[in-house]
């Protein structure tokens, strides 16, 4: 069973998803500062670079989104030329397009825009003009995969794209087609805007953030949904309403005295995990430093002495900070490349049991990561899709 915590103020709206107790994703969003992330726009070229393959659109933003050939070309990688194009060939000077958001603003750098439109739903992610059907690889048994893929043929048309998330899983025709009418509804609207105002406009703006975190994280008929704001509360059961749940789950409007994440110690986990030394249950730590171009994750055994020798206490350590990097990765919405010094160990199988372990657990992140392995110097290489600065905690 999961917990969605959300705490609500008038300034900022704050939400933590529980695991088993523990805070494993966690994300703030001020009011009136909605996150650019997923957003469609209308928007001009305004300068076009063939050296870089790439193109700058003015969105209406402080800083010009960048626009690279290959989210030009066509989605489907069997469909997209041997020998690219030069970006000359398909984009000029003042010419208006629809771009979608994939990477927010980072540093002093716009942000990066796609024409490989994508609307997430409940059960499927719609993509209008990606022409294939994709199934989430979560999804192990490859009967069901393949019956997922079968009814999703049916209900889309040649041109139209759809990714099946993991939640269909057992779902029904209806179900699935249900999502896609009214995310084809949602692209009509985007495309009817476009066609009507003039560049640079916000077409479509994604959700709030309680709405996406029930939208990807809401499991049907066990998870606890708390708030602390009645009128928010009212707006999450329309939600998932509008989610065709069989029924409204529970919401939970908590009253008490307390903030409601003080009261289900969220606030003190979150203060905990977002420091720089973060402590491990059984005495090791882990510090976490951040560079221009990659993060990275020292292991320490800190008071930890329980092993019989050096290398069963080191193995300790490391397969318990394997599990908690993960968790705080998930937490702290690291992306980009991520460098882990583990403690050195002088057997290969505690370094595969390592390595596995910290595979396991990054598999339950929503978020891509990709584990590359152990480098010539002993060091754990990992890359996890970067999308929006790093969370950053708001302390009340």
């Amino acid at each position: 069973m999961k917990q969605m915590i959300v705490h609500c103020q008038p300034n900022i709206t704050q939400m933590a998803l529980l695991e088993r107790g523990k805070v494993v994703e966690y994300a703030a969003e001020r009011t009136g500062e909605r996150g650019l992330l997923g957003s469609f726009f209308k928007g001009r070229v305004v300068n076009v670079l063939p050296g870089m393959q790439a193109a700058f659109v003015d969105i209406g933003q402080k800083k010009n989104a960048f626009l690279y050939i290959d989210d030009v070309l066509h989605p489907h990688l069997d469909k997209q030329p041997e020998v690219k194009p030069s970006i000359t060939e398909l984009l000029h000077v003042g010419q208006e397009i629809i771009v979608q958001v994939f990477k927010e603003p980072v540093g002093g750098k716009g942000a990066r825009v796609t024409t490989h439109y994508a609307l997430p739903g409940r059960y499927i992610v719609y993509m209008p003009l990606a022409g294939y059907v994709a199934v989430s690889k979560r999804i192990a048994k490859e009967s069901e995969r393949n019956r997922l893929k079968i009814i999703s043929e049916k209900c889309r048309t040649e041109k139209e794209g759809m990714i099946v998330r993991t939640v269909s899983e057992s779902e029904s025709l209806e179900s699935i087609d249900g999502d896609l009418i009214q995310l084809r509804k949602q692209w009509e609207r985007i495309q009817f805007k476009a066609e009507t105002c003039s560049a640079p406009r916000l077409l479509h703006r994604d959700l709030s953030i309680v709405q996406r975190f029930i939208r990807d994280s809401y499991t049907e008929g066990g998870d606890e949904f708390v708030i602390d704001d009645e009128q928010r509360a009212k707006e999450a059961a329309a939600y998932f309403l509008e989610m065709v749940y069989s029924e409204i789950p529970k919401i939970h409007v908590y009253q008490g005295n307390q903030t409601v994440f003080e009261a289900y110690g969220v606030q003190e986990q979150l203060e905990k995990d977002f420091k720089r030394k973060v402590w491990l249950g059984g005495g090791g730590y882990v510090v976490i430093d951040h560079t221009e171009a990659l993060t990275v994750i020292d292991v320490n055994t800190g008071k930890y002495i329980g092993g019989r020798n050096l290398e069963e206490t080191v193995t300790a350590t490391n397969l318990q900070a394997a599990a908690e990097i993960a968790r705080l990765i998930r937490l702290r919405d690291i992306g980009g490349i991520i460098i882990i010094d583990f403690i050195d160990m002088e057997k290969e199988e505690n370094r595969s049991m390592v390595l596995r372990t910290l595979e396991v657990e990054i598999k339950k992140d929503r978020t891509k990561s990709v584990v590359i392995g152990w480098t010539r110097l002993g060091l754990l290489e990992l890359t996890r899709k970067k999308v929006r600065e790093e969370s950053t905690l708001f302390i009340d």
